[in-house]
């Protein structure tokens, strides 16, 4: 699986080699004012919480970072999918972990806590990335830059398998 995961980053990290600092940055309306940059920068926190939880075996996709950081310099972006890469490379095992959600929307309730495992967190981190890659294709169709991804980006693979067999 960490193979599928280190290709669906290489996908996005291709993509940012591509953008300029301003195109990163656009706020689009058919975006409801969002930003590629910010929904990479979402994609690449909810990985980061996970391995947090490697130590802590716990995993809070709530309590990310919102770096600025990450969703206005595409480089820093760039070179954080880079060190995510590498963190995918070192993982050896499957472990559990507690996912911690809450997802009330108001303040003092208490979180639920799910029984998961590092795995499996992954394989959702996975489909997480794939949807905002969706979305963040929409915005380079209205930038007019599709020319800087695959036609299958932010298609899940389950649809790009579908489309090949009917295109036979």
């Amino acid at each position: 699986m960490t193979r599928h995961i280190i290709n669906n980053l290489v996908e996005i990290n291709d993509l940012l080699k591509g953008l300029t600092q301003e195109q990163y940055n656009r706020q689009l309306e058919i975006l409801t004012n969002a930003s590629i940059g910010q929904h990479v920068r979402h994609i690449l926190e909810f990985y980061q919480c996970l391995f947090k939880g490697e130590q802590t075996k716990e995993v809070n996709y709530d309590a990310r970072q919102r770096d600025l950081k990450l969703e206005t310099d595409v480089y820093f972006a760039s070179k954080t999918i880079e060190e995510i890469i590498n963190a995918l490379l070192d993982i050896k095992v499957d472990f559990p972990v507690t996912f911690i959600a809450d997802y009330s929307t108001v303040q003092g309730q208490e979180p639920s806590l799910i029984q998961s495992s590092f795995y499996r967190e992954l394989a959702y981190n996975l489909e997480h990335s794939i949807h905002h890659q969706a979305l963040i294709k929409v915005a380079i169709t209205e930038m007019q830059l599709t020319t800087l991804v695959k036609s299958t980006f932010g298609y899940a693979p389950s649809t790009i398998r579908h489309i090949k067999t009917c295109a036979q």
